[in-house]
């Protein structure tokens, strides 16, 4: 990956069946074991900002503010004032303003997130499966970590909602976190006759 300007990483978590939240939204399923807290605090580490479509900003500004008074758990204790303290962008068109370090696109999405790119900046994308396929289907998105989870949702939203062209990865790690879930790292095939004849 060219480290000389900035990235977009994908890091989501999906059922073995491929949604990231159950048929009424559930988010219940993901364990976060030692390993997979440990990747995620290096990943979050090494972002200069924190990117979020509406629907997970909605529910992560509801949770991580307070999140000492409603969880003991470690994971949660580590990152809660992480999250407060980030640099954070939120994509969407109905919001207004955000808080709690967090700038509002509502236009010219693809534009601000490629001047940020240029500009040196290292961009955490977590879940959004829709903001996901937009910035993928214009070729901004650097790196995929998808994490698989060792559960069957029947439904829900999928991790890659269509209609989506056809676009090549190449797997550049891949890894058992905690003995249960799964590290999928991929990255976009830029050239893509190689994806086309399998090199």
């Amino acid at each position: 990956m060219d480290t000389s300007t900035g990235t977009i990483t994908y890091f989501v978590h999906q059922s073995l069946d491929g949604f990231i939240e159950g048929p009424g939204g559930e988010f219940d399923w993901p364990v976060m074991g030692p390993e997979l807290s440990a990747h995620s605090r290096e990943l979050t580490g090494a972002a200069d900002v924190f990117l979020y479509g509406r629907v997970v900003w909605e529910l992560m500004a509801g949770y991580w503010p307070e999140a000492e008074e409603h969880s003991t758990d470690e994971h949660d204790l580590a990152f809660a004032p992480v999250w407060r303290e980030a640099r954070k962008v939120v994509v969407s068109t109905t919001l207004g303003e955000a808080g709690w370090n967090a700038r509002v696109i509502g236009a010219d999405v693809v534009e601000e997130l490629t001047a940020l790119k240029a500009g040196g900046a290292h961009l955490l994308l977590f879940g959004g499966s829709t903001l996901a396929a937009h910035l993928t289907e214009h070729g901004l998105i650097d790196d995929y970590q998808i994490l698989v989870h060792p559960v069957v949702l029947g439904g829900g939203r999928p991790v890659f909602p269509g209609p989506l062209k056809r676009f090549g990865l190449e797997l550049v790690e891949s890894r058992v976190l905690d003995g249960r879930v799964v590290l999928l790292r991929h990255r976009p095939v830029r050239d893509e006759s190689l994806a086309a004849d399998g090199s």
